[in-house]
């Protein structure tokens, strides 16, 4: 599940965050499809999607600021990259 790789990407191994987490998760779908990613390839299995959703929650619960605007700097220029890609732009391209 997408949220055990978010966890262990934020080295929380209790389940005492995974509501907000799959709130982050969420959020991190929904701005995935507003910035132009079709909804049917926002997929929890592709590599590239589960690399920003970590990148986006990574942001969210960095300590220091200077962490979250790289991890948020990083989670943009994936984002753009995939909404300009037709592989991801176009609904049901993905497999």
């Amino acid at each position: 599940m997408l949220i055990d790789k978010v966890k262990l990407s934020l080295k929380i191994d209790d389940s005492t965050m995974d509501e907000d987490i799959q709130d982050s998760i969420a959020a991190a779908k929904a701005d995935l499809e507003l910035s132009g990613v079709a909804k049917s390839n926002i997929v929890e299995t592709d590599p590239l999607i589960i690399r920003a959703v970590k990148t986006f929650c990574k942001a969210e619960y960095s300590i220091s600021n200077e962490e979250a605007n790289r991890y948020r700097d990083w989670y943009n220029s994936l984002k753009t990259s995939l909404a300009a890609s037709t592989k991801y732009n176009t609904e049901g391209t993905k497999s």
